[in-house]
């Protein structure tokens, strides 16, 4: 029978010590220090400003005068303000038809469309449209906004003179529709790539047997494909509504209005803080905001485990 090794022996005894639990044989103090800069920066650009917004939402806290020195403690006077405010109640509509329209719907749709279309196509062109698409998606904000109004200005606008229709205001008269039809335009490269990603999983032995039985491309979608990529599609959609919900750019292109008619959710905080001056108030909304997305993010990962 042959021993092991003193130092083998000892290094076993050591990672089977209580106080070594984790499998590298660390230690505590060693794994926490490893942790410690993570958790740093953590506690410092995540917990510390979501703290500190919920402290002065519960304030009277405002950009400049007496209250922007010495606030005063409202409770929860600024939330019941918010749930009693119509134009918080407009903003919250808005925000909820902007995100199922160019994100449940629109991105999701156009997304697994390409992906679908162009897993048959030819590498050359694959790879053409790929990178059209995610130019959308990867282009500064600023210069897609700029594009876009480019796009639907009333005076000389390119879609006017492509309709033959000049003087339509798209961006007075269709807000939100082009406000909808610009983030989906603007986030289909991201839902493309993550069904590219799952379509690539899906058995081709499945797709040829429904093929020749004769079933058409909806059928092949829903009762081939579809099952394999449930967890995709949800994990998709969780991702795509929590980034529409607190997109600013909208800003950029209608500045909430004409007549608070495109005033979302983040637009309407944005206003509240710097255009008002209302610090707490617009905490106090931001801490409802996060609280829907935390309802959201709920919701959805209760569909995955009810999956699994």
């Amino acid at each position: 029978m042959v021993s092991a090794p003193p130092a083998a022996g000892e290094a076993a005894r050591s990672r089977r010590a209580p106080g070594n639990r984790d499998s590298a044989g660390l230690g505590v103090a060693p794994a926490i220090g490893f942790l410690a800069p993570g958790l740093l920066l953590i506690g410092l650009f995540l917990i510390f400003p979501a703290l500190w917004t919920i402290y002065i939402g519960l304030t009277n806290y405002t950009l400049t005068g007496a209250t922007s020195v010495a606030p005063a403690f409202v409770g929860l006077g600024n939330f019941a303000e918010a749930l009693n405010d119509a134009l918080f109640g407009n903003a919250l509509w808005l925000t909820l038809v902007y995100t199922i329209g160019s994100a449940v719907l629109g991105q999701n749709i156009v997304g697994f469309a390409l992906a679908w279309v162009l897993r048959g196509a030819r590498p050359a062109l694959r790879r053409t449209i790929e990178t059209f698409v995610l130019l959308s998606w990867i282009l500064p904000t600023v210069v897609i906004a700029y594009l876009w109004i480019a796009v639907l200005d009333r005076d000389g606008g390119t879609l006017d003179l492509l309709l033959g229709s000049p003087g339509t205001a798209w961006l007075i008269e269709y807000p939100m529709a082009s406000l909808i039809v610009f983030n989906t335009w603007h986030g289909t490269a991201f839902s493309m790539m993550l069904y590219s990603s799952a379509l690539a999983a899906v058995p081709p032995s499945q797709l040829e047997t429904a093929r020749s039985v004769g079933a058409s491309g909806w059928q092949t979608v829903r009762d081939v494909v579809f099952p394999h990529i449930r967890g995709h599609v949800l994990t998709n959609t969780l991702l795509i509504s929590l980034w529409t919900a607190n997109d600013f750019t909208p800003f950029l292109l209608t500045a909430g209005g004409p007549n608070h008619e495109s005033e979302l959710v983040p637009v309407f905080i944005y206003r509240q803080a710097i255009s008002s001056g209302r610090l707490g108030y617009a905490a106090a909304i931001s801490f409802l905001l996060l609280l829907v997305n935390l309802v959201v993010a709920l919701v959805y990962l209760l569909l995955l485990r009810k999956r699994a």
